[in-house]
């Protein structure tokens, strides 16, 4: 007997978006709690497998999910970051007060050639995050003079006495990170004209060009947009990208919460959208050409810490709610590869909704980490038109009826191949989906992938560190020329394609 779908998708692979960029898949990495030390760096002399004091089974796990660009070292902490304070013989590196996080001593022995070593064995791009709150124009100059002079400066020689010959051809630079709150409370005039001074003095000292990054809004707040390009207007060509922050927070805890408040959750998470399209159109005003990219390089869940971890350290389980939530996000990037050019989900080890959880020498990977596996395929790959007729989740919050899709997606191609990602947001029930992929002469499914779990709760432990992650299904059925798919309650689904294209000629 033939399943009859509940809803229809059509993905029409003859009408490009653009380009998904690999960027959107991106990476943060802060000294903030264990996410450096102990997450990434244990150093050269620890029990733990280590390749330069940088841990292995970390680096090999990353990898796998393809990191394009790690955002360093802060976020509030590089508002008081100075970057010489990293540099050098590590015995004689100062020992700082990290000022943000928990006020824990910062023995700086993780610095830039670390982060660079580090970028370099995971096979990501570094992107520095320069000290405006805290720092001077020549403060921040010399370190892009440090990292990437080809000339026999001072500077370079130094670099190569620490152990580098060849300059680190370092190509992303923010200008600064929250200037309106932990770096500077400055309001977004204020904001432009440093960055105006700033980016004059900022150049690339190598031979690749520099990407600078402003300081965008936090969430929503389109008047902090609007502000900073009137007061930037006419020195637009001073930076390559704006950067805003969105955190949908939390509803209940990381692993304690009703259906209601997972549909919460993931309806924060949705807002995401409105986002996008509300900077990217004041962008537009002033830059029509899109010359500046619209750039998200802090997102994620923001959950209660784990009980009896520091309170400062933002340390947080990671559920099959927060893999939902993942996937959510990265489908509206995809689907709007025009808008957006790059973005950092927070963080990458042991703090908010990281991919990797550690503890002394155990290791686990989260819900999250597998949705990043599995969404690998899209990047670098053409987003292309997904439609899906889907019907709403009702729910009340605060006596006030909110509506949430049932299933949520996007599709990309590269070469042959079409990868359609689809999330089910229902707790209890799977949903059958038909598949109209139009725009070519013949359909051929080669995988099928699901990352569910029996609870919605569930969650990788370091007893269970397996508990959540990707099975290969059973992928269609076929009725008439159609596919049909059954997508498992509370899951993230990847169906990969073979196509054969129309002739255009």
């Amino acid at each position: 007997m033939s399943i009859q779908p509940d809803i229809k998708v059509i993905v029409e692979t003859d009408c490009p978006i653009a380009t998904i960029n690999p960027n959107i898949y991106g990476h943060f990495a802060e000294h903030l709690g264990y996410c450096i030390y102990g997450g990434i760096w244990v150093g050269e002399n620890s029990s733990i497998k280590n390749n330069r004091g940088i841990r292995s089974d970390v680096v090999e796990a990353l990898k796998k999910i393809k990191p394009s660009v790690v955002r360093w070292p802060g976020g509030c902490f590089a508002d008081d970051y100075h970057w010489r304070d990293g540099i050098g013989p590590g015995e004689s590196r100062p020992r700082r007060i990290n000022l943000h996080w928990g006020k824990v001593i910062e023995d700086n022995s993780f610095g830039t050639h670390e982060f660079i070593e580090f970028c370099r064995q995971i096979g990501a791009e570094p992107y520095i995050c320069g000290n405006v709150g805290s720092g001077t124009v020549r403060e921040m100059k010399d370190w892009l003079e440090y990292m990437n002079s080809l000339k026999d400066s001072t500077l370079a020689q130094e670099r190569a006495a620490n152990g580098s010959l060849q300059p680190f051809n370092v190509k992303y630079f923010g200008i600064g990170n929250e200037n309106w709150g932990c770096g500077g409370n400055m309001s977004a005039e204020y904001y432009a004209n440093e960055v105006k001074r700033y980016s004059t003095f900022l150049h690339p000292f190598g031979e690749k060009p520099l990407y600078k990054i402003a300081c965008g809004p936090c969430g929503d707040d389109a008047n902090w947009t609007r502000r900073f390009f009137e007061a930037l207007e006419g020195h637009l060509g001073l930076i390559q990208g704006f950067a805003a922050h969105y955190y949908c927070g939390t509803s209940g805890t990381a692993t304690e919460y009703t259906d209601t408040q997972w549909y919460d959750l993931l309806h924060k998470a949705l807002k995401m959208e409105s986002l996008l399209l509300k900077h990217r159109a004041i962008m537009d005003e002033f830059d029509p050409e899109r010359k500046i990219s619209l750039i998200v390089d802090e997102w994620g869940t923001w959950h209660p810490v784990i009980p009896g971890t520091h309170p400062r350290f933002f340390h947080q389980q990671n559920s099959l709610r927060d893999a939902l939530v993942a996937a959510l996000t990265l489908d509206i990037f995809n689907r709007h590869a025009d808008k957006i050019a790059m973005a950092n989900i927070a963080q990458l080890v042991n703090v908010l909704q990281a991919m990797i959880l550690t503890k002394d020498k155990n290791f686990l990977l989260t819900p999250t980490y597998h949705v990043y596996e599995m969404y690998a395929v899209h990047q670098g790959a053409q987003s292309v038109r997904c439609n899906i007729n889907t019907d709403e989740i009702h729910f009340n919050i605060e006596d006030e009826t909110r509506l949430l899709p049932r299933v949520a997606g996007s599709a990309s191609m590269k070469n042959d191949l079409l990868n359609l990602s689809l999330v089910n947001t229902h707790t209890r029930e799977p949903i059958a989906v038909e598949l109209d992929i139009r725009g070519c002469l013949s359909v051929q499914v080669k995988e099928y992938r699901v990352l569910t779990a029996d609870d919605i709760h569930a969650h990788n432990t370091f007893n269970e560190p397996e508990r959540v992650q990707p099975v290969s299904k059973s992928p269609t059925e076929i009725v008439e020329e159609n596919l049909i798919v059954t997508l498992p309650a509370a899951s993230v689904n990847l169906i990969t394609c073979k196509i054969k294209v129309k002739d255009t000629k």
